[in-house]
């Protein structure tokens, strides 16, 4: 019963991150929700103790994209920054394959030509 308590807490923050990414301009979106997902998954078999941390995480995300969304849609005269700046201290933390992970991450945001061309549906 646990465990699929669990599940459902997992499953419960992905989607709502997902649906908050609905919000983001839509190369962050695309490059978002590829992310969240490789995640997700990345993490569906890691150690309790680990999956503690890693949900901690994920609900500080969602806590501050929520924030971030509502402030957009309260000013819609004013361009929203979406994200925030990662402490150094926190780095200490990261292991060695999460600091080359967040490098890509950074790489791969601040490009000035995307991978690929995105287009929002037409209406």
């Amino acid at each position: 019963m646990a465990a699929s308590v669990h599940v459902s807490k997992v499953r419960s923050l992905y989607k709502r991150i997902l649906v908050l990414h609905r919000f983001l301009p839509i190369d962050l979106r695309a490059l978002g929700d590829q992310y969240v997902k490789d995640e997700f998954r990345r993490h569906k078999g890691a150690a309790a103790e680990e999956v503690k941390g890693f949900m901690a995480e994920w609900e500080n995300y969602k806590a501050t994209m929520q924030t971030q969304v509502l402030e957009s849609a309260g000013d819609q005269n004013s361009s929203v920054k979406f994200g925030a700046n990662l402490p150094e201290g926190k780095l200490g933390s990261f292991q060695e394959d999460q600091i080359g992970q967040l490098y890509e991450l950074m790489l791969e945001s601040t490009k000035s030509t995307r991978q690929f061309d995105i287009q929002e549906d037409s209406k």
